[in-house]
């Protein structure tokens, strides 16, 4: 057994080492050196879908104000609009006798003003920092920092925790208000005429995957006006702004395009206001006792009836090859559940512009339960369903497992894709638990994000993408990748060959074994059983190291098919995930050959030897090492030099330690014609049997590769 963990041990380092010298997988980490050949048998692949099947880099594609509706081809007008309303108030404030106008009532403002609050809101509410670029005259090196007297455009980056805020902040620059400086106190912003406004952060509320909303609260240095500002997802926020007729409509179209929604909305405060709120919210947080919860009830009391500014809509495109290595994981019978946070729309439109699902293929979208009885009506006309692809929300999901969660998975399990869309991180690590415990087939967890790490450490074998969102997942998984597209190579290639060879190594360090144990059974048993080892001293030491560890340690190097035919043909994956490869028949056999093998080179040698004992030693144990190089040049499929290099460094350390060796073997004996003649015909009925087996086997039931290497 020890043996056998040290070759298995060394061989999955050298796949490792294999994996990330892969230059067709540039990037690509090894974390974990235990779990190689757990890519080979994958069942269900659960993905993200942010960052993980899509760039992650978000572009402004849409701006809804309920009456009308901005696209990328009339950014300009707003660009105009942004202009003309900056331009009337830097006027107004340059004329200090001015009267200010009674505003407008909400229904008759203009869609100018309306704009404007919209985009300002956009440039104020996030956690985006500008940071400048400067280049030292001297050293040449490259500095950065977050704020700059001049706050030149070319040299400013901006630095957030999401590319969703990036993104937004980026448009609000495209069309004239933009974001120059930030620190923990104020935010200042830019007009298209070069004033600068200044704004005094007094309170953020950051965005959580519970809550799925931000909020901000700013006093604008010019008029001291407070205004809360906050944006989050259509779900929290269509209960907090006030009555419309417009944002579920059009956050399910803009959904339907693939487009991420965000709603907008603000809330001017009074100075008396604020500070109310300001007291309770510090004396909630001061609290000792269910902080967490006073806290959100202080600030759910400042979230009624906001009045709503704009709905955004921004695209994530695809990773390139995404499609294709969709459809190659599906072709090799790969289960792939696809976990988002997304709306059902937009889950549903990359499912089906990824390839997910199949255009042949029917969808069936989960509808919304909240009782038991209603979950089982849902699943009923579910089960009449047949080979279509299951949309499901997290919250329907929550109700099916409180209830029915045995026959909703079972259920799920015979999709050929499944969506979760509004998952949380909680709930996609109980779906991975979920599949484990009911299927017990292998699962893979891929992301990018810290809200993937739960689940990338409940499954089998976890994979993590080195995105824009940090390197959390990449750090908590057993393997980093750098795009998406390499795991079709990673499983279909290193994990199909990593399986195959640990098995067949596996088998040959048993055979290893049982052979020699069968050869001393065989001797004790015609002596009595007498206490005398067959093998002493550098015999048994150097039958484990010198004679046969490269052969064996060399099928490391063995494979039965090219790469790049193991790609075009994902369907020879199927093979390994069936276990045939290492299943209690294939160690019966490996027992069995064990046993006849050893009998042979026993008996054979008793029969033969003639006067000594030292005679039968040198006869069997000859023949031995002989069978074991014979055994690994018959197992292997594709030779490689370094495979002949060890077999024949092998034979020859043996042939070379025989010199030395006197007192297990006599020299007279070994270099007579005779010697020669009895090994090689213990050999040759020990192992041709075997190989006519194979050879028959082969021709009559051949292996599925077969046919593509012939």
């Amino acid at each position: 057994m020890c043996s056998l963990r040290v070759n298995l041990d060394m061989g999955k380092s050298a796949y490792g080492w294999m994996i990330t010298k892969d230059e067709n997988i540039p990037g690509t980490v090894v974390r974990t050196s235990t779990i190689p050949e757990e890519l080979g048998r994958i069942v269900y692949l659960l993905t993200d879908k942010t960052g993980t099947l899509t760039q992650n880099e978000m572009i402004f594609k849409r701006l809804h104000l309920g009456t009308v509706s901005y696209g990328t081809d009339t950014m300009d007008e707003i660009q105009s609009h942004i202009a003309q309303s900056n331009a009337q108030v830097s006027g107004s404030s340059s004329d200090p006798t001015s009267k200010p106008q009674p505003a407008a009532p909400k229904l008759r403002r203009s869609v100018r003003s309306r704009i404007h609050e919209a985009v300002k809101a956009i440039a104020l509410c996030h956690n985006v920092t500008p940071v400048y670029e400067s280049h030292k005259a001297v050293s040449g090196e490259t500095e950065y920092t977050e704020a700059d007297q001049d706050f030149i455009d070319d040299n400013r980056n901006y630095q957030a925790s999401s590319p969703d805020e990036v993104a937004l902040v980026r448009w609000t620059e495209s069309v004239g208000l933009t974001l120059v400086n930030r620190d923990l106190t104020s935010m200042q912003l830019k007009t298209p005429h070069g004033q600068i406004l200044t704004f005094y952060i007094l309170q953020i509320f950051p965005f959580t995957s519970e809550s799925k909303r931000m909020g901000i609260i700013v006093r604008e240095e010019t008029t001291g006006e407070i205004t809360f500002y906050m944006k989050g997802a259509d779900v929290v926020m269509g209960t907090i702004v006030q009555y419309n007729d417009w944002l579920e409509e059009e956050c399910g179209n803009m959904a339907r395009e693939g487009l991420r929604t965000l709603v907008v909305a603000r809330k001017s405060l009074s100075d008396e206001q604020y500070q109310d709120f300001e007291s309770r919210y510090s004396q909630a947080k001061l609290s000792l006792h269910d902080r967490a919860l006073k806290v959100a009830a202080v600030v759910e009391s400042l979230e009624r009836e906001m009045e709503l500014l704009c709905l955004t809509g921004v695209e994530d495109q695809l990773q390139a090859e995404v499609r294709p290595t969709l459809e190659l994981l599906r072709n090799a019978g790969i289960k792939i559940w696809m976990l988002t946070g997304d709306k059902l729309e937009t889950a549903t439109c990359i499912a089906k512009s990824s390839h997910l699902v199949s255009r042949s293929q029917d969808i069936h979208i989960f509808r919304p339960v909240y009782n038991r009885g209603e979950a089982h009506l849902e699943l009923n006309a579910f089960r009449r369903k047949h080979d279509c692809a299951l949309v499901i929300s997290g919250d329907a999901l929550e109700v099916c497992l409180r209830y029915y969660e045995h026959e909703f998975v079972e259920l799920a399990c015979q999709c050929p894709a499944v969506v979760c869309c509004r998952c949380s991180p909680t709930q996609k690590a109980q779906i991975v638990n979920l599949l484990k415990r009911h299927t017990g087939n292998r699962t893979c967890a891929i992301g990018d994000g810290g809200n993937d790490v739960s689940m990338i450490q409940a499954a089998d074998c976890g994979i993590g993408i080195e995105g824009k969102e940090g390197k959390q997942a990449s750090l908590a998984a057993d393997f980093s990748i750098t795009q998406f597209k390499h795991i079709g190579r990673l499983l279909m290639v290193h994990g199909r060959n990593s399986y195959k060879r640990s098995a067949a190594l596996g088998q040959f360090v048993m055979h290893r074994g049982l052979i020699i144990s069968t050869m001393q059974a065989v001797f004790s048993s015609i002596f009595y059983f007498a206490p005398v080892p067959l093998y002493q001293g550098f015999l048994m030491v150097g039958y484990a190291t010198v004679y046969t560890m490269f052969p064996v340690f060399s099928l490391v190097l063995d494979h039965d098919v090219k790469p790049e035919t193991a790609l075009l043909y994902p369907e020879l994956y199927k093979d390994l995930t069936k276990g045939r490869s290492l299943s209690f028949k294939t160690f019966i056999i490996c027992v069995l050959i064990s046993i006849y093998q050893g009998g042979i080179l026993m008996y054979g040698a008793l029969l033969l030897f003639e006067s000594e004992f030292v005679h039968v030693v040198a006869i069997s144990f000859t023949a031995l090492i002989l069978t074991e190089l014979l055994m690994v040049a018959l197992t292997v499929r594709t030779w490689h030099w370094l495979m002949v290099l060890g077999e024949i460094l092998s034979l020859g350390c043996y042939l070379a330690s025989l010199a030395f060796l006197t007192e297990y073997f006599d020299p007279a004996f070994i270099t007579t014609p005779a010697f020669l003649c009895k090994v090689s015909v213990i050999t040759l009925i020990s192992c041709l049997p075997l190989y006519i087996i194979k050879y028959l086997k082969r021709k009559l039931s051949p292996p599925s590769y077969s046919k593509l290497t012939s």
